[in-house]
């Protein structure tokens, strides 16, 4: 077997150890001698042994026969709604709109401070992949320049009853936002004519075939919003994470609060101090499985009329909660149709989703403090 010597490689170290000082001299410190040091190799490895571990199987990818996972909630469905481009309507908030219709359809749902009068009254815009399902959503209302940008990141058609001058110009001038505007039907239900248009089954496929739109995604579309885990997330053990069991927003006129629900899972959602209930499909209350809170700055476009600066790539401050739990993020948006991305506070690693349902709550800078999370 052979055998390797290791005292001249030792005494070698030592002797230059010992030389050199700062200035250059030699060192009057002694070398010291030491004895050979005789080390047996290790024997030779088995072929055995040299073989390469096993690999891990690969987990294959869940599939479904004719479904496929939304790009909008990640839930499993219809693949022949793939190439579908959602819609997002603009919904009253006021409490005289109240109940809302058909709102438990969404998948995505944001909800935006509306007029800086008025107690910071809110409005939804709310994303349906699947519209063809609509039976009556609504009350259908007008829309703001804030809007405009937003749809341009889903690549979805605007439904709303017109808007003020500067929003219409803005439509008018982003290629990417087809929208209709004041073509729905209208319900008699005893309220001013303002609340009583609501979208109805067969009136997108009529304002499509009016329009020309297509109903697939186009050019503008940049591809899928969110990153989604198909396993259960769980944030307690992120760094920094909170208890979120209820967060109350800073929007006095209507009180928008969501509360964790232990039994779904879920984040429950209330305003005007009581549930928000769909009577189109049994009072179900509206709920989510994401809550993203993003703080954002905002220009004051005069009579209580704003426009948020949504598009910011700072990494601005916000919230990503599921699950009773709630983590800080820096959100940042780059273009009309690039999607807004979430990232863990303070890194470059993209948040992951839990599968369905998303609120998005575009919070005022100057309120971002008055937040109440529990």
């Amino acid at each position: 077997m052979k055998k390797k010597v290791l005292a001249a490689i030792m005494a070698a170290a030592v002797i230059l150890a010992g030389c050199g000082g700062n200035d250059g001299g030699t060192s009057e410190a002694p070398v010291e001698t030491m004895s050979p040091v005789i080390v047996e190799d290790t024997p030779e490895p088995s072929p055995e042994a040299t073989e390469e571990p096993e690999a891990e199987p690969e987990v294959e990818e869940e599939t479904r026969e004719g479904m496929y996972r939304s790009e909008l909630t990640n839930e499993w469905i219809d693949e022949g709604l793939k190439n579908q481009r959602p819609i997002a309507v603009m919904v009253d908030n006021e409490k005289i709109a109240l109940p809302h219709y058909g709102l438990t359809e969404a998948d995505v749902v944001y909800e935006i401070m509306n007029s800086t009068l008025n107690d910071r009254i809110t409005r939804f815009m709310v994303l349906v992949k699947d519209w063809e399902k609509i039976q009556q959503m609504g009350s259908i209302r007008s829309t703001r320049s804030t809007n405009i940008y937003l749809v341009g990141e889903w690549n979805a058609v605007l439904c709303h009853d017109g808007g003020p001058y500067f929003a219409m110009d803005l439509i008018a001038e982003k290629a990417y936002c087809d929208n209709f505007s004041g073509t729905f039907s209208r319900v008699q239900n005893g309220k001013p004519t303002e609340f009583t248009e609501y979208i109805l089954a067969g009136d997108l496929e009529k304002n499509f075939s009016s329009k020309n739109y297509s109903k697939e995604y186009n050019e503008h579309y940049e591809g899928e919003h969110f990153q989604f885990s198909n396993e259960e997330i769980d944030l307690s053990g992120e760094a920094g994470a909170i208890d979120c069991t209820e967060i109350q927003l800073p929007f006095k006129h209507n009180g928008s609060t969501l509360k964790y629900n232990e039994e779904t899972g879920t984040y429950d959602y209330y305003e005007y101090g009581q549930a928000h209930l769909d009577p189109q499909h049994d009072n179900a209350q509206l709920s989510f499985k994401n809550l993203l809170i993003q703080d954002c700055t905002f220009s004051d476009l005069g009579d209580g009329y704003l426009v948020y600066n949504v598009l910011d790539t700072s990494g601005r401050s916000g919230y990503y909660i599921t699950n009773g739990k709630a983590i800080e993020v820096n959100w940042y948006k780059g273009s009309d149709t690039a999607p807004t991305t979430f990232y863990k506070k303070g890194t470059s690693e993209e948040i992951q989703l839990n599968t369905g349902k998303t609120y998005i709550s575009i919070v005022p800078s100057d309120g971002w403090d008055d937040i109440v999370i529990k």
